[in-house]
């Protein structure tokens, strides 16, 4: 059981979780050293200016000026008690000149960030100076590393996933093309032979009745073998009347339906032109009025509504059947997903592909409510 979610998705999953939080984890206490050692050097800075101050003799001064002349990296700023800036060191010296409240706004900045150091300027008047400071460049840099390497692991992540899940959905055309290429070539054989069969059976009259309905079965096996041998290649769209191809399949469906079902098309349109690949068409047509059919369970109604926009043309196939849950909408259309217990989960998701891949047009459930029944649209673009 718990194997099922083993997976590559689990497993890669699993480790950008791991390296992002190993990075972020050591990234944090690089950042926490650095900001401490930044800490230190501006002290320190403190205690060299303070030195120059006193200047109490040649060696400490010195000192004092190599520490206060070495830093080149920390961003500092310089106020008396009142709070004005008396002098600043390593901040972008262009902003200055150009932006006269850049200093402003950068020692708001640097005191959230860090409390102040104190220096005592003139002991007997008691005058003080306050030294505020700022992250520098690196740390800076540091601190945002770890939230530029989720992006870049995110982004591999979505086109590692982008990249096998269309290889997984090439691999599942190819199957599908070449399951349907090889059905219709089974078919072949055996039809040319019934057809053969169908030729000896209409020289005797007596077998007239046996060879018409005989007929009708071929070319509904034909029929069912045209359809098979157009997947996976381009359908040649034809112009033809979507209000007569619809009726003709509903005609054929409904003398095969119980009696208490009833089947009504609805179209303001006595004649709507549209491209279609009349086999695919019909294909698509008759797998919804069959899973309208098992939903209602032998009785009810279904009613099909066709409608002409200015762009594109609607046809609505509406069941009072056992509806559908909403969280099923998407599910519907995926290969293998059944809820009859004979049923193999693929005429939906072949109706959306004939629908979408070959017509450019759309099919998805437009409503259902459970108990009450469900609507397929199919939306055929002009």
């Amino acid at each position: 059981m718990f194997k099922q979610y083993i997976g590559w998705k689990f497993i890669l999953a699993s480790m950008a979780v791991l390296i992002i939080g190993t990075t972020i984890w050591f990234v944090s206490n690089l950042s926490r050293n650095i900001q401490e050692e930044e800490r230190k050097k501006v002290a320190t800075w403190v205690e060299a200016n303070r030195e120059l101050l006193r200047a109490s003799s040649e060696a400490n001064l010195n000192l004092a000026v190599d520490i206060v002349t070495n830093n080149t990296t920390i961003p500092l700023i310089l106020t008396d008690e009142t709070g004005k800036i008396l002098d600043s060191r390593n901040l972008d010296s262009n902003r200055i000149a150009q932006d006269s409240r850049f200093l402003a706004s950068e020692l708001q900045a640097f005191k959230k960030q860090h409390p102040p150091f104190i220096m005592e300027v003139d002991s007997k008047q008691k005058l003080y100076n306050y030294i505020y400071y700022g992250d520098s460049l690196i740390l800076r840099q540091i601190r945002y590393y770890p939230y530029i390497q989720l992006i870049v692991v995110t982004l591999f992540i979505a086109i590692v996933l982008f990249a096998l899940s269309s290889t997984n959905r090439a691999t599942q055309n190819q199957v599908w093309v070449g399951l349907a290429k090889e059905t219709a070539h089974q078919l072949g054989t055996p039809l040319s032979s019934m057809e053969a069969w169908l030729e000896i059976l209409r020289d005797n009259e007596a077998n007239a009745s046996i060879v018409t309905e005989l007929s009708k079965d071929v070319d509904r096996l034909k029929l069912i073998t045209d359809r098979f041998s157009k997947i996976g290649s381009v359908p040649k769209l034809e112009e033809k009347d979507i209000v007569e191809q619809i009726q003709n399949m509903t005609n054929y469906i409904r003398k095969r339906s119980p009696q208490k079902v009833m089947l009504t098309v609805h179209s303001i349109e006595e004649e709507l032109p549209a491209m279609i690949s009349p086999p695919l068409f019909d294909w698509v047509v008759e797998n919804l009025l069959k899973n309208a059919l098992d939903a209602m369970e032998g009785k009810g109604k279904i009613d099909i509504t066709i409608e002409n926009h200015p762009t594109y043309i609607t046809i609505d196939v509406a069941d009072t059947g056992k509806g559908i849950p909403k969280l099923n909408f998407e599910k519907v259309f995926k290969p293998g997903f059944s809820t009859k217990k004979r049923g193999w989960g693929l005429g939906l998701s072949l109706a959306k592909r004939i629908i979408e891949e070959y017509h450019r047009g759309r099919l998805y459930v437009r409503s259902s409510e459970l108990n009450k029944g469900t609507t397929f649209r199919i939306l055929l673009r002009k």
